[in-house]
Formats: structure tokens, C-alpha cells, sequence
């Protein structure tokens, strides 16, 4: 059986060789599940450095790890955003199956939390929830849905940047849809209840994602929880969310109604864009004491039951 150190040395190796003619590695940064990733040279832009991250043999084999790898690539090629992390090449057809990306010096969100072990700060977590939507904004823009937001996508900085990654499920425009497993480790934990009944999803299930992250920022833990990812789906889709202010007291009222609002049920009654959500967000981090009188979920019932008055106030009329 292969352990840590053949494994390390197995990918090592790479270390100094030259992809295409173009690429030079410098040096092996990280092993993941189906990936390593190499830091390396662009020889055609001026020696640049950038991230190789590149299949390992047995995923390089695998019909659906690859699909999943040339759409993570085919997406964030289309979007190029200070917070989405950049692609600049894809090569799929050769030995080597591998995406150049951009190099970013930050450690992921979730690695950031645990590190932390407690809830961050309110003005931290309104500068990662407005940048995300930003992201977001551009994304859905271009008919791209991420389907997998959660703290392990995103990228943290010292300097306090974030950006998106991995959008290897992502729902593109005109594009075969990737089934989502329980194999996105840490998935089931953020995920829509639309998207958990395996129904259509669209912009708004991302936002439901996000406010469940935000949850987890604000108070510690992830909304819910059980000891299987189906026990948690089907939370996701039957039961009462608990307020955060329950578990975080701290929070300001109006981050709870973000959240709830966000993670509603219905799709109909969350914030409808991320530029909506966006606005709502800036104006809580400009005055934190804010408590919002209407947000979309209120105002829909509010249409909803306007609507149904002026029908039967019209019926009324008629006769």
C-alpha cells in the first residue's frame, strides 16, 4: 500500500520538468483527493507565475472527474472578477491532464474558521458576505450558477481579499448539467433544498448557500446537522431553520433577517439576485444597528395577498 511519503515523491517528480513546451514547475504546493497542484513559470508571459493543478492518473481515467474538471475550467475562463479565482489555460487531451490557474498566497475559509474556533466578527463577515455577492453578481450574470458555495471555495488573504473557486459543478448556459454527489465532502451542509430534492435550481439557490456559509460565520455552526449527509438534506428541506441570535446573541438583527430572508425555504421569498442581497448587505455594514422593515420574503406575501384583494375586490365590483 502506497503511504504519504511514495505519494509525496510519486508527484515530487514532476518537480523542474516543463509541460507543452511552456509550463516550467517549479515546485509542489498541494495533494488533494483527484488533484496536485504545482507552482510553476509561464515561459510565454514573461515567466508569470501561476498554479498548475492537475489530475492524478486514477481521476485522469474517470469519465465524470474530468467533465467536471474541463466545466471548473470553462467557467471561471468565462469570468474574470477580483474575486473569482482566474483561469488562463485547460489542456485536457494531452498526457497530462491540467489547468493553469492563477497563484493565490490565502489559506480557504473553512481552514480560516477552524483555525479561529469561534464566531468571526461582524465587520469581517460583511466584508466575505459583500465580496462573495460581488462574485456571485458576475457569475450569474453570465448564466453561470456556482451550485456549491460553501466556505471550502472560498480563498482567504492576509490583506483580507477573498475570492470563489471550484466551479467544477457549476450549472453553465447551454451545458450538460454534472449530477452533485454525496462526494462534495462538506456539500450537504449548504446546500438548497431545491437543489437537495434534486429539483431545478437557479441564482437563488447560490444565495440560500451563502446565507447558510454566513450562518456558519456568524454563529459557529452550520445551520443543520445529522449523522448521515441524507438526514441533513432532508433538514434542509422540512425543517425550521433556528435563528442564529439563538445561538449568537451578539448578532445584529439585521444580519439574522439577511440570513432567514436568504435561507427561506421557498425560493420566492429569498433576496431574488445577488445584487438585491448585495444592497441589503451594504447598507447593514454601513449602520450595523439597522432592522430592516421589509425585505423580499415580507414584501412578496405582501404582493401575494394585494394581488389576491384586488381579484376578489374586483369580482365584487363586477357583480
Amino acid at each position: 500500500m502506497e503511504n504519504k511519503h511514495d505519494k509525496y515523491e510519486k508527484y515530487k517528480k514532476f518537480e523542474g520538468q516543463v509541460l507543452d513546451d511552456r509550463y516550467v514547475i517549479e515546485k509542489l504546493i498541494g495533494i488533494g483527493g483527484m488533484a496536485v497542484v504545482y507552482r510553476a513559470r509561464d515561459k510565454f508571459l514573461n515567466n508569470m507565475t501561476v498554479a498548475i493543478k492537475m489530475l492524478k492518473d486514477d481521476a485522469a481515467t474517470d469519465e465524470v472527474i474530468v467533465k467536471r474538471f474541463k466545466n471548473e475550467g470553462r467557467a471561471e475562463g468565462m469570468l474574470k472578477h477580483p474575486n473569482i479565482v482566474g483561469v488562463y489555460d485547460v489542456n485536457i487531451k494531452g498526457e497530462y491532464k491540467y489547468m493553469v490557474m492563477e497563484h493565490v498566497y490565502g489559506i480557504t475559509l473553512k481552514d480560516y474558521l477552524s483555525a479561529k474556533n469561534e464566531p468571526l466578527k461582524f465587520d469581517e463577515i460583511m466584508s466575505y458576505t459583500m465580496q462573495i455577492l460581488k462574485a456571485l453578481t458576475k457569475a450569474h450574470e453570465n448564466g453561470i450558477i456556482h451550485r456549491d458555495i460553501k466556505p471550502q471555495n472560498v480563498m482567504v488573504f492576509q490583506t483580507g481579499q477573498i475570492k470563489l473557486m471550484d466551479f467544477g459543478i457549476a450549472k453553465l448556459p447551454n451545458a450538460q448539467t454534472i449530477t452533485v454527489t454525496d462526494k462534495a465532502v462538506g456539500t450537504v451542509y449548504y446546500m438548497s433544498p431545491e437543489q437537495a430534492g434534486g429539483k431545478k435550481v437557479d441564482a437563488r439557490s447560490d444565495l440560500y448557500s451563502l446565507g447558510a456559509m454566513i450562518y456558519e460565520l456568524a454563529t459557529g455552526q452550520t445551520p443543520f446537522k445529522g449523522e448521515t449527509p441524507l438526514q441533513v438534506l432532508v433538514k434542509h428541506i422540512n425543517e425550521p431553520l433556528t435563528p442564529p441570535r439563538q445561538l449568537n446573541s451578539s448578532i445584529p438583527v439585521g444580519l439574522e433577517q439577511i440570513i432567514m430572508c436568504a435561507m427561506s425555504k421557498d425560493p420566492a421569498q429569498r433576496f431574488q439576485s445577488a445584487n438585491e442581497m448585495l444592497d441589503y448587505a451594504k447598507r447593514l455594514h454601513k449602520n450595523k444597528k439597522i432592522k430592516f422593515d421589509e425585505l423580499p420574503s415580507n414584501s412578496f406575501m405582501k404582493n401575494f395577498i394585494g394581488r389576491l384583494k384586488r381579484i376578489f375586490g374586483s369580482k365584487k365590483k363586477d357583480k
